[in-house]
């Protein structure tokens, strides 16, 4: 689609009226589901646990991002053990304070028996917001991209810190904006201190989005100032199509009640 007129990253005056606060992220991520249920999991998160999360003061916005067959398959780093996920579901805070919270909400819908169906849980990240631009073609400016509709997100965890801007230029990226990992913020038993995560909002088709980005994560990486952990496009979730895309190509799209997991999945 063709926007007109000026981009706000070159209009003082729109920039001027505010900024979004949103500047620290909790990132929970699952493999599929063992089951091949991934379809009603995600109608599950969307429909009851995710709205609820809004309930906290602090909350700006969430994001769910699903990893298909060739999504995997066009992987650019897919270490140990990111190479065992399929799910990423994101939350964005104004701030970490927020997180006790958000761990007493879950606890509360568990005992209220809201939260039967879970993922395997390959872990969590926190990560303090290091930075944010827009593609001039996006029009909207670097404060709003995430609110922007996206097709996909291409993520990146890497170990090391090193600014991303150069990416904004490949066709299908709208915006980036990326964390420098903190330690356990949400009292999960995780640390992700050293390492950086990067979301590159798509326009675009993921997939074809991915083919571009590979060589220029290869030059990225190349003089070993950043380590690759994961590169890797996931769609998002389209409402009340649950089945679009799934981690499993023969994933089928069941409505049957959902089978308990263990461990606490946010």
């Amino acid at each position: 689609m063709h926007l007109e007129g000026t981009p706000s990253e070159q209009l003082p005056e729109v920039l001027a009226t505010g900024a979004s606060d949103a500047s620290f992220a909790f990132l929970s991520l699952s493999a599929r589901d063992p089951d091949g249920r991934d379809a009603a999991y995600i109608a599950w998160h969307s429909l009851d646990h995710r709205p609820e999360q809004y309930r906290l003061a602090g909350l700006r916005n969430s994001l769910r991002l699903i990893s298909t067959p060739a999504c995997r398959a066009a992987r650019a780093a897919n270490a140990t053990p990111f190479d065992a996920v399929d799910h990423i579901m994101t939350y964005q805070f104004a701030d970490s304070a927020s997180m006790p919270g958000f761990t007493e909400l879950g606890a509360a819908l568990d005992r209220g028996g809201r939260m039967a169906h879970r993922l395997p849980s390959v872990g969590f990240l926190t990560g303090d917001l290091a930075g944010k631009i827009a593609a001039p073609r996006a029009f909207a400016g670097a404060d709003v991209i995430p609110w922007r509709p996206a097709l996909g997100v291409y993520v990146m965890i890497e170990e090391g810190h090193a600014s991303p801007q150069a990416l904004i230029d490949v066709p299908g990226v709208a915006g980036i904006w990326w964390y420098h990992g903190s330690s356990d913020a949400a009292g999960l038993g995780t640390d992700a201190s050293g390492k950086q995560i990067t979301f590159c909002y798509l326009d675009e088709d993921p997939v074809a989005s991915t083919a571009r980005l590979t060589e220029q994560m290869r030059q990225r990486w190349a003089s070993g100032a950043v380590k690759g952990l994961l590169a890797a496009a996931f769609y998002t979730v389209v409402p009340f199509d649950w089945g679009r895309h799934l981690p499993g190509a023969s994933s089928p799209i069941s409505t049957a009640p959902p089978v308990p997991r263990a461990g606490r999945h946010p």
